[in-house]
């Protein structure tokens, strides 16, 4: 008699359409698939099944492993790694099936013990979004939902830069840390940043552009976030570096920003979660706190391929556990906004490797820091953040599918001044990056 892993794999290679190169294990103690691979899929029991039954893409398959019912063993890159996997998962496979394979695929399910009620989804999955898409309480909840759930669990992976968003490895550039210093660092540079002027923080996160704006460049720095818990880390940051007169972070939507202007504005992932209805009101605000001559730096993920308008539907893993409500949006969606709201584009810096490189270094330390993680919010959470990580980095690794860049742009001033050299040499010399505490803290 054949066993429950054989059925499995068959039917999964069936609608997927590649073979897999993975070892299953079920409930039932049968395996199936090459003994010596590099990553084990366990169906712990038939509620797995059952998940991915109700949710036959990349939704089901995560509800059961963040929910502990499917587990990883191995090398988890090494499953997501089938070419073309997290597309094909993303995808509905079987709205393009045969009948016969879909009909062959629920026999064997059925067969199996996976029929009945739906499975409740896991308590940290987001389902309900109250009010307006990207109204101001709505943003405020989303950015709650992923932010707000402890500083520590953050610092376990993202380590002592405190930096979420993608370092610059540059030549010589081989630490976590030393990455995210440079990143900073070029950030102040193309905003040609000095002593005296006034820096908008568009999203400050846990305060590090901030600091080092402040500490490296003489700015006094206004940093903004919709996480409570982001800024009350942040200020304790700032109390402990003695910049409490040079900094200030506050719980603000960047709509309601009205201290300008400012000389210069950093927004560092910050808009992927504005939208799209609203990139002309993010691009607008942002041009009306500027100084002539004024500059801002967009720093932010994009889609490769030219979309559509449509937005996620919600029944995506992204969308439910991670960024409730963000929009990847191609980069030229970006610069039409803002120059429509009268900026001038001089630069974009396409990041993808170092981005790459970012989140694997991210999910090493996860890996490393699993246990106190698991004590800080629990494993379905801990088991959410490395599937999140660990198809991210692989999702900036191939190409046509997703890219970073860091788009610089200027308000233009009389008669089209714009303030900037006509060289891009200051931007790139070559600098020194200290000696910095390397891996996360650990108490």
């Amino acid at each position: 008699m054949t066993g429950a892993a054989t059925k499995i794999l068959t039917v999964f290679e069936d609608v997927i359409g590649v073979p897999l190169p993975i070892r299953v294990r079920c409930w039932d103690g049968s395996e199936a698939g090459p003994p010596d691979a590099a990553a084990q899929v366990h169906f712990r029991n038939r509620r797995a099944l059952r998940r991915v039954l109700y949710s036959p893409n990349e939704l089901g398959l995560a509800r059961a492993y963040v929910s502990g019912d499917l587990d990883v063993d191995g090398d988890i890159f090494a499953l997501l790694d089938v070419p073309d996997l997290v597309t094909r998962l993303g995808e509905n496979r079987l709205s393009g099936l045969p009948l016969r394979s879909i009909v062959r695929a629920a026999g064997t399910f059925a067969g199996l013990g996976a029929l009945g009620l739906p499975p409740s989804p896991p308590s940290i999955e987001m389902r309900r979004k109250r009010g307006t898409r990207h109204s101001k309480a709505r943003d405020s909840a989303t950015v709650s939902h992923h932010y707000d759930v402890g500083n520590r669990f953050y610092e376990l992976f993202l380590g002592p830069s405190m930096v979420y968003s993608c370092g610059y490895w540059s030549e010589g550039v081989e630490s976590l840390e030393a990455a995210q210093f440079a990143k900073l660092d070029l950030i102040c540079r193309k905003l040609d940043l000095k002593p005296g002027m006034r820096l908008l923080d568009v999203g400050c996160g846990w305060g590090s552009m901030a600091l080092h704006a402040a500490q490296n460049y003489g700015v006094d720095v206004v940093g903004v976030s919709l996480s409570n818990e982001q800024v009350e880390y942040a200020k304790g940051r700032v109390a402990d570096a003695g910049l409490t007169d040079r900094i200030e972070i506050r719980v603000q939507d960047y709509r309601d920003v009205d201290d300008g202007p400012y000389d210069a504005i950093s927004s560092i992932g910050m808009s992927e979660h504005v939208g799209l209805a609203n990139l002309p009101v993010y691009t607008a605000k942002l041009h009306d706190l500027l100084v002539p001559e004024g500059r801002l730096l967009n720093h932010a993920i994009a889609a490769v391929k030219s979309l559509s308008d449509k937005v996620d539907d919600g029944s995506s893993f992204i969308d439910r556990y991670i960024f409730p409500d963000g929009e990847i949006l191609p980069l030229s969606k970006t610069i039409d906004a803002l120059e429509l709201s009268g900026f001038e584009t001089r630069d974009s810096e396409a990041l993808r490797e170092h981005y790459a490189l970012t989140l694997r270094a991210w999910v090493e330390n996860l890996r490393e820091n699993w246990d106190a993680a698991v004590l800080q919010v629990g494993a379905p959470r801990v088991r959410t953040w490395l599937l999140y990580l660990a198809a991210s980095a692989l999702g900036f690794e191939e190409p046509h599918r997703l890219t970073i860049h860091q788009v610089l742009a200027v308000k233009t001033g009389d008669r089209g001044a714009s303030g900037m050299a006509r060289s891009r040499e200051s931007w790139y010399r070559p600098i020194e990056v200290p000696q910095i505490e390397t891996g996360p803290r650990i108490d």
